[in-house]
């Protein structure tokens, strides 16, 4: 998937690995997380498909730059996978995982812990707020301005993912509260 997510970025532009990192974090990373080093690993293996190219960019006084740029190949690999129909359902969760078993802690640490839940995803929330400004940005350096439509597509997705999120926890905690009340 990751490599996928890279040919997409390249596909608007050549970029260095630096850059591809700096994109991903302004805007894949809200969905899809990934290191460094995996994103690096992963321009490896693009390059040893034979779906980008890298071409050295000599520097003054700092290090060569590698550019990176998606070959015909590579293209005709996105565009396969961005036809394919399988649909992720995928619901796994550690963070449910750990709250389907968290009546054997103690009352006050549950509600501990979905208070600070509260504050992660308010965390987060607030990060694709800032990511709405990426896209704007971003989308000046792009040919096709029709692309950055699927981006806020996939911004308002998680804004509302969030939300959701927020707003669950807060039924969690108002039922606890509750319970607590009632003792």
């Amino acid at each position: 998937m990751l490599k996928h997510g890279i040919l997409g970025l390249l596909n608007y532009g050549d970029m260095s690995g630096y850059e591809i990192r700096q994109v991903f974090q302004d805007s894949l990373n809200y969905f899809w997380t990934a290191q460094t080093s995996q994103i690096y690993r992963e321009i490896g293996v693009l390059e040893k498909n034979g779906w980008i190219e890298k071409r050295t960019v000599e520097q003054d006084g700092r290090p060569n730059k590698n550019i990176c740029s998606i070959t015909a190949e590579g293209r005709r690999e996105l565009l396969r996978w961005l036809s394919e129909p399988d649909i992720d359902m995928d619901m796994r969760s550690s963070t449910l995982m750990r709250i389907f078993f968290m009546g054997e802690l103690p009352h006050s640490e549950s509600l501990d812990f979905f208070k600070e839940l509260s504050k992660n995803y308010h965390a987060a929330l607030d990060g694709l707020k800032k990511a709405k400004d990426s896209v704007s940005s971003y989308q000046e350096m792009i040919p096709d301005k029709r692309s950055a439509l699927f981006w806020q597509m996939t911004l308002d997705f998680g804004r509302r993912y969030m939300q959701m999120y927020l707003d669950w926890t807060k039924s969690c905690i108002d039922l606890l509260e509750s319970m607590e009340e009632r003792k």
